[in-house]
């Protein structure tokens, strides 16, 4: 197989942080004014903790304690496998950065008013106990078993 026809897949990361209150941090995000998890896309040199780290870092300001990996997601339009992880803060979040217009502490119950069902799902799973979930949607919707 040449490496043409490989398909390409590019791999993100995810944080569902949660304070000590059970809060849930969200960015409403500058390009799209999506709510989301904080996260994005693995650099191909940096390891996963290292991304994950990054990409906190640069959309909240905040340090995070990742405490387990919790779902898999793929997005079956754009090839992009996401890894989520449930993480603790170490500190407080900056009110804005030039990635997020709005950082903001979510109740559990309004994460599914803020959030596409694709991005609700991954923090209504990381607050779940029990193994890692392995879903797969449209970049907006969950796709269901067939």
């Amino acid at each position: 197989m040449s490496d043409s026809s490989i398909p390409k897949h590019s791999g993100s990361v995810a944080a569902a942080i949660v304070n000590e209150d059970g809060r849930v941090l969200a960015i409403r995000r500058r390009d799209n004014s999506h709510w989301e998890p904080p996260g994005g896309i693995l650099d191909r040199h940096e390891t996963i903790p290292e991304g994950l780290a990054r990409e906190v870092r640069e959309e909240t300001g905040l340090e995070i304690q990742t405490e387990a990996l919790t779902g898999v997601y793929k997005n079956v339009v754009r090839g992009i496998v996401a890894l989520v992880f449930r993480c603790r803060p170490l500190g407080e979040p900056l009110e804005s950065t030039p990635e997020a217009r709005e950082i903001r502490w979510l109740l559990p119950s309004e994460i599914s008013t803020h959030m596409d069902e694709a991005y609700a799902v991954r923090v209504l799973d990381a607050l779940q106990p029990g193994p890692a979930h392995i879903r797969a949607h449209d970049g907006v919707a969950v796709l269901r078993d067939r």
